[in-house]
């Protein structure tokens, strides 16, 4: 099985996430965050049941700095939901599924 996930750098950032046509979901991320860990296997089935109408990716906050401080990320997991190049959405903290498609319903088609 491949990588639900795309990895999410600074430098690919505009381009990946701002440019995306469909909604990207960045969860900021860490990897001695065990919240993170426990939220991947909800992101990972999030991801193939929405696949084509939702991308969904990883920063790493300790490789890739510039866009966590850009956004005010300071806790993992943060995700945000951007839309038409903009973030639309903030969540904190680890979700269950069912929490998780509640906060995306209004920005996933």
């Amino acid at each position: 099985m491949s990588d639900p996930f795309e990895v999410v750098t600074d430098q690919r950032f505009g381009a990946q996430v701002e440019s995306s046509p469909v909604p990207f979901l960045v969860e900021f991320t860490s990897p001695w965050c065990t919240a993170c860990a426990a939220l991947e296997p909800v992101l990972a089935e999030v991801a193939a049941e929405h696949a084509g109408r939702l991308r969904v990716g990883q920063l790493n906050i300790g490789d890739h700095p510039a866009t966590p401080e850009r956004f005010g990320v300071r806790t993992t997991p943060t995700m945000l939901v951007f839309r038409d190049g903009r973030p639309v959405r903030r969540l904190m903290g680890a979700k269950n599924k069912r929490n998780l498609l509640e906060a995306l319903r209004e920005h996933v088609d």
